[in-house]
């Protein structure tokens, strides 16, 4: 069954509340809410983060963006391999305390990219776009100076010594979608960014432990069929984002989620229909009124009004 869940921050605070209010009990740790100091995580820390949560009956479903995996593991510079022993003992904490997913991406150099904040939506709410127009040269990063199949081979390395290490954990590995979806982003390449991509990440290690954090928005850029792409992957799909976009990997914008071209309906009867049981959350939501916009996609209102939303299409598809 879809378990609905929300970005919270690592220590109490209204959010928290909040979420229980709605019916959610499941977190979501973000990088967003941690800060700098996400890759120094060990088990003591991450047991303590578990302990706040417990206490206030709210269970750590996936750690996400906040992994010890950087740059240096993506292109494959001098430290990879000690990294990556930082990540596999991640894992093995994770897996100790029950933390049990875990949302990677590997986006080198530019992460995250949007040329507009300020998308004025419904009732004057924001929303974000991104342009490749908008964002023209190539960027100074060393991630520049790497190819495709460089980064392919990065990480296909990661893979096979990681994966084998989250099978023993029980810690299940998401590959988020590149944002935007593109070949490149400021002349820096960018290889998780369609369906054949994802075949090949899923063939390098064949273990439910490899699979797909399934960005709806991402796949709508891509241009593909988001339901019939989450019947494609099926039981490869271990964490899921609901959100959608108007537009493709060249340019788009963030819609609210009922406004968007995506069949939102479809979709969850599409998740239903694989057996995903693993946990999905509200992504990239309208800024509404009395927010500051501070944190673009990510404030309160909108994502407490997505989990009303997506829990009446669940229980449209449950009374089918």
């Amino acid at each position: 069954m879809v378990e609905l869940a929300l970005v919270l921050p690592p220590e109490p605070d209204e959010r928290w509340e909040l979420a229980k209010q709605v019916g959610v009990d499941t977190a979501v740790v973000h990088a967003l809410e941690i800060g700098d100091d996400s890759t120094a995580w060990n088990h003591d820390t991450l047991q303590g983060m578990q302990n706040w949560f417990e206490n206030d009956g709210i269970e750590i479903g996936v750690i996400e963006g906040s992994v010890p995996v950087t740059d240096t593991t993506r292109l494959g510079l001098e430290g990879r391999d000690a990294e990556i022993a930082e990540f596999k003992q991640f894992l093995r904490d994770c897996g100790d305390l029950g933390i049990d997913t875990i949302c990677y991406d590997w986006m080198a150099g530019i992460r995250w990219a949007r040329t507009n904040v300020h998308v004025e939506a419904r009732g004057g709410s924001l929303t974000s776009e991104y342009d490749a127009a908008d964002m023209p040269g190539t960027s100074p990063h060393e991630a520049a100076d790497v190819t495709h199949e460089e980064l392919w081979e990065n990480l296909e390395y990661f893979l096979e010594e990681v994966v084998p290490v989250a099978e023993e954990a029980g810690v299940k590995l998401g590959l988020h979608p590149d944002d935007p979806p593109r070949e490149e982003v400021k002349g820096i390449p960018r290889i998780v960014n369609s369906v054949e991509a994802y075949d090949r990440v899923l063939d390098v290690v064949d273990s439910e432990y490899n699979g797909v954090t399934f960005c709806q928005g991402n796949f709508a850029a891509m241009g593909v069929d988001v339901p019939e792409t989450i019947r494609h992957f099926g039981d490869r799909i271990n964490f899921a984002h609901f959100r959608d976009v108007r537009g493709d990997e060249d340019a788009f914008v963030e819609t609210w989620h009922d406004e968007g071209p995506t069949d939102m309906l479809a979709v969850m009867e599409a998740y239903d229909e694989v057996g995903f049981d693993g946990p999905i959350r509200p992504d990239h939501v309208p800024t509404m009124a009395g927010e500051d916009n501070s944190n673009p996609g990510y404030h309160t209102k909108g994502r407490l009004w997505a989990i009303g939303y997506m829990r009446g299409l669940l229980e449209s598809v449950e009374s089918n």
